[in-house]
């Protein structure tokens, strides 16, 4: 494989539906890149691939893990590696694609992840019983002074992520940014980064309208049929968390789709701050297939002369 091509956008700008047609044009599967979208069970929330897209188009990492499972960036740069190695499924393909939101995943396939400290169990303890003392919305105000630069970026409802990054500050004397930001790893293959984008109201108008459709489509059914495994890690995400809200009676529905709405902005937000960072991204708006395609068509040609 010479090439990978990579989707990446903000939540809701309209990644799947011209990775569709770029898949279509090169014959080649889609790579999910979505975190959320690996685990089975809660397409609706998450806004996986429709069965007619997955019936188009073969996609990998899109409901493979079951909710109880354990899954990581780490993980995924490791399982991704694998298919494109020469001997992988996808090695011997001219061109491969990958699609998605999730900026630690897409990190972690075109740089690598970093060689991050494991943690000794004396400030493993500790910081699970400051958890329980002062609660997630202290020690969100502790990475804020600690690591500023993860505290813009990282989702601060994600305990597992905000007592992580503490517990690398408190053992290390460092920030957890600067364990993430190591040498970037070598790749056999040109990486080609294709960015989506739409004016900031256009997409704070469809964020809120796929909330809506997700309610319509099923979405409090299925947070009341996963309700039961909340604590799970793969349920700690927008659109479920507002749903449980909801269900043990915290808010009314209203609240609950305004919430998801205004938190998935929020999200966006971060995302785009992130994205906006690398300079190797060619931005387009989703509607400019004509000049998305014509840059594919240069990639695939100089790939041909090498």
């Amino acid at each position: 494989m010479k090439v990978l091509f990579v989707v990446l956008g903000p939540t809701a700008v309209g990644k799947t539906e011209v990775c569709m047609k770029i898949a279509q044009r090169l014959h080649t599967p889609v790579i999910n890149a979505d975190s959320r979208q690996i685990f089975s069970g809660i397409p609706i929330a998450t806004a996986a691939p429709t069965y007619e897209q997955l019936s188009l188009v073969k996609h990998y990492f899109v409901g493979t893990c079951q909710l109880s499972d354990y899954y990581s960036a780490s993980k995924y740069e490791e399982e991704v590696m694998a298919l494109l190695a020469p001997d992988g499924e996808l090695g011997k393909l001219p061109f491969a694609l990958m699609s998605g939101g999730s900026m630690m995943y897409i990190d972690a396939v075109c740089n690598g992840i970093d060689d991050i400290p494991t943690i000794d169990e004396d400030t493993r303890v500790m910081m699970k019983h400051r958890l329980d003392e002062v609660g997630l919305e202290q020690l969100v105000a502790e990475l804020r002074l600690l690591d500023p630069e993860y505290y813009a970026i990282v989702d601060r409802k994600n305990v597992r992520r905000v007592v992580h990054a503490l517990e690398i500050c408190y053992m290390t004397g460092k920030t957890y940014t600067s364990f993430r930001k190591n040498k970037k790893k070598q790749r056999d293959f040109r990486i080609v980064k294709i960015g989506l984008n739409r004016q900031r109201e256009e997409l704070y108008q469809r964020i809120n309208q796929r909330v809506t459709d997700m309610v319509a489509k099923g979405l409090v059914e299925e947070a009341q049929r996963v309700y039961p495994l909340k604590g799970l890690n793969s349920l700690n995400t927008v659109g479920l968390r507002e749903m449980f809200d909801y269900i043990e009676g915290r808010c009314s529905l209203d609240e609950a789709i305004t919430s998801i709405q205004s938190n998935t902005r929020g999200y966006c937000r971060k995302q785009l701050t992130w994205f906006k960072k690398d300079k190797d991204i060619n931005w387009f708006h989703p509607d400019d297939l004509e000049g998305i395609m014509r840059l594919i068509d240069i990639e695939t040609e100089t790939a041909a002369k090498v």
